[in-house]
């Protein structure tokens, strides 16, 4: 699955462009405000901040995760990166170039690739739809259909390229949207969420394929909510909440703010308020977040305490009907919990909701 990839590194830097020690992205103050309304009867402007002062960089060959709840800015961030938004204040640049003053420029040299089923054409064959792309990304037709085979080797569907789009099943599809935008050469590819949707082979044979990007000399930002692939994937991760960026760091950085820390997770049906307001109460327990599932609720119980701080929870929930409890290390996924709850503010929800 890993194709020829030394024919698909990107040239070297051009003139004006990032050099070794500059970043491949960088984001500096970045604001974007929406303006819209809210109200039924009565509309009344609101001025929406959806991205507040959010400063980061991206080195160059480096795979850089960008994570975050729905509405926290992930999205508002990468287009306005992309060139598809323009800041409010801030600047921001891709390979050396401004996104605002050097739009074309920044376009030249990134690809993008989003999650879902948007972007193909469903009645014509996956090579016929790399075609059309290519021709509309101004590819040279002399190089043509060698880049478009080594595309295919790269992510898998040699010998499917002439199959109908709407026979692909999802991880197909999401194969075939990297190489639609990877057949201008890009040199940073932006990736919101690729993995969404997807069973869990195909997730694994899209990870690799990331990798493979990086492998040959690709810088990539990537969005997704599954933190075990961030951990797997990212060589540094930005984790934005409410429109700022909360934390930055390696996997291992990120997971030192829950450090030394016994992650109790309780499998719970029906648990009563005043029961997480006990375990909250209690001086070992640093932290009490609830996910729902289904039927159950698990809570994820952070102590300083061991292992055998667990019975005395059991205790505090009272006669809750428990399932399965597990004591465990934490895991980047608690340490983004953590750094989430730690830092959401009242007007979060708002936010999200007036974002869509």
């Amino acid at each position: 699955m890993t194709g020829d990839l030394a024919s698909l590194s990107h040239a070297p830097t051009r003139p004006g462009s990032a050099s070794a020690e500059a970043p491949a992205i960088e984001a500096i103050d970045l604001v974007r405000i929406y303006h819209t309304h809210v109200g039924v009867i009565r509309r009344r402007p609101l001025d929406v901040e959806a991205v507040r002062g959010v400063t980061f960089d991206v080195r160059p060959g480096e795979l850089f995760g960008l994570l975050g709840p729905n509405g926290a800015g992930k999205t508002t961030t990468i287009k306005m990166l992309i060139t598809l938004l323009l800041p409010t204040s801030g600047s921001a640049r891709v390979m050396g170039f401004d996104v605002v003053r050097e739009t074309t420029e920044v376009r030249r040299r990134i690809g993008y690739v989003f999650g879902g089923d948007r972007g193909l054409y469903d009645r014509v064959s996956g090579l016929d739809n790399l075609r059309y792309f290519a021709e509309l990304y101004g590819v040279d037709p002399r190089q043509r259909d060698r880049r478009i085979a080594a595309l295919l080797e790269l992510v898998g569907l040699t010998g499917r390229e002439k199959e109908k789009v709407e026979g692909y099943s999802r991880g197909m599809r999401q194969r075939l949207h990297i190489a639609r935008g990877l057949l201008h050469d890009p040199e940073v590819i932006f990736m919101d969420e690729p993995s969404i949707g997807l069973d869990p082979i195909g997730a694994r044979e899209l990870r690799q394929t990331v990798r493979s990007l990086v492998d040959a000399g690709k810088t990539v930002l990537l969005t997704t909510h599954y933190m075990f692939e961030a951990d797997a994937l990212c060589d540094r991760i930005a984790v934005i909440n409410d429109g700022h960026i909360v934390a930055s760091g390696t996997g291992s950085d990120l997971k030192s703010a829950v450090l030394n820390r016994t992650i109790v997770e309780i499998e719970t049906f029906g648990v009563a308020p005043e029961a997480i307001d006990r375990l909250r109460r209690d001086p070992e327990v640093i932290a009490v977040n609830t996910e729902e599932r289904d039927q159950s609720q698990i809570l994820l119980i952070q102590s300083e305490r061991g292992p055998e701080i667990t019975q005395r929870l059991l205790g505090s929930l009272g006669d809750t009907r428990v399932g399965k409890v597990v004591a465990r290390e934490p895991t980047l996924e608690d340490a983004y919990v953590h750094l989430i709850a730690s830092t959401s503010s009242t007007d979060g929800a708002d936010r999200a909701a007036a974002l869509g």
